[in-house]
């Protein structure tokens, strides 16, 4: 038990109890995600408004490239941060000013801001030391 709290060779250093927690955000990501935009994709009917097409497809192709982050959850990192990122970034354009005026519930953006609130969990389950140090700072070699 002690063990999944080291950090591990295998994975480039990385704690393991971060990388099965990458492999459950993905699990999660994979399977309720996928699902939720998969089904919405093959029975949509009808021609497609060209932004509500393009988020579809956006959030669907997030849920299939999850299947890879089950297998190789280091190398598919930046889908989280790309994740992490929008959803901040939303919470903070959209959702907090809705929030600090009283007009979020009851608004059509209540339900995202739910959705999209549950960003803390990849904020907590990402090696943040490992994202620094693989996509920040390099170190040159030699």
């Amino acid at each position: 038990m002690k063990s999944i709290f080291q950090k591990d060779g295998r994975h480039e250093g990385v704690r393991r109890i971060h990388v099965y927690l990458l492999r459950l955000v993905y699990i999660l990501m994979f399977f309720v995600l996928g699902k939720d935009t998969w089904t919405h994709i093959l029975v949509h009917e009808g021609p497609w408004e060209p932004n509500d097409a393009m988020a579809w497809c956006v959030w669907t192709a997030f849920a299939t490239l999850a299947a890879l982050g089950i297998i190789r959850p280091l190398k598919m990192l930046p889908i989280l941060l790309l994740e992490i990122f929008y959803k901040v970034l939303w919470l903070i354009l959209v959702a907090y000013p809705l929030w600090s005026t009283n007009s979020l519930a009851g608004s059509p953006s209540e339900g995202m801001t739910m959705a999209f609130l549950w960003v803390l969990l990849p904020i907590l389950v990402v090696p943040w030391g490992y994202v620094v140090a693989t996509y920040i700072y390099r170190p040159k070699a030699g």
